[in-house]
């Protein structure tokens, strides 16, 4: 048991990578706030962790609602008696557009899913974890966020954006115990092609992206970044910080 007597919080975690990490979490004996929009969703991920050591809560709601942060911390706090592992996994696609195409409504959306919720989440996590003496940040990049020809212009940003939003915390926190890292995920069988944006792809865009896309060797299941994700959890990379650990099967080896 990598994390048992553990305490964590998972933004979207209904399905998906977000999903895959609570239920890993739940088996290795973590506590899990599990956080997500879809409620049936959540009632099936507790249901699915009934036999494992940890347990899981699941908590509706918005990450973009940045007024129930405090409150989200409140309640794990108050199931769990504790907060030791912040996952910022909830994130949204655009589509594909490169910068002369973007329109602001997307970039809003994208930003706001992408980057200013897991700011603020991580706001309250420092916060919290220098009283306490220590934690953990995991957040959800991509290796979107590392190359720039993954996906359009905005998810694009947003991810590079997440990285060194990472980076920053890890080292202007590491003193005081608290560990930030991502990981950077290539392709990997989610929901993420059912976004919003997905719906009306930007033809000139894909097309674009597609000559990076056909070099992809293989498409994870979820379940192999929750791996990953434990290991970040767990004292076993205790001395790693501020890293961004990419997990594409290889793809960006070719560029």
């Amino acid at each position: 048991m990598k994390l048992k007597g553990k305490s964590a919080i998972v933004t979207g975690a209904s399905s998906g990578m977000g999903r895959a990490i609570a239920y890993e979490y739940a088996r290795e004996g973590a506590n899990v706030l599990a956080i997500a929009r879809r409620r049936d969703k959540l009632d099936e991920l507790v249901l699915s962790a009934g036999g494992l050591e940890g347990r899981i809560v699941a908590y509706e709601g918005d990450v973009t609602a940045l007024d129930t942060i405090s409150h989200i911390f409140d309640e794990a706090i108050r199931d769990f008696g504790k907060v030791d592992i912040l996952v910022n996994n909830a994130g949204i696609m655009d589509d594909f557009s490169g910068v002369g195409q973007v329109e602001e409504e997307m970039y809003a959306r994208v930003f706001d899913i992408n980057v200013k919720a897991p700011l603020f989440y991580m706001k309250e996590a420092v916060n919290y974890f220098k009283e306490v003496g220590g934690g953990i940040i995991i957040n959800i990049a991509s290796i979107g966020g590392l190359n720039g020809g993954i996906a359009g212009a905005v998810y694009t940003a947003s991810k590079h954006a997440l990285v060194g939003l990472s980076r920053n915390t890890a080292y202007m926190y590491g003193k005081e115990n608290i560990r930030c890292n991502t990981i950077c995920p290539g392709s990997v069988e989610t929901e993420v092609g059912q976004g919003e944006f997905m719906q009306h792809i930007d033809k000139d865009g894909i097309e674009c992206c597609g000559a990076v896309h056909q070099l992809i060797p293989k498409v994870a299941k979820s379940e192999a970044i929750a791996t990953i994700a434990v290991f970040l959890a767990s004292d076993d990379s205790a001395f790693i910080n501020g890293q961004n650990i990419v997990a594409d099967g290889g793809w960006t080896a070719a560029f």
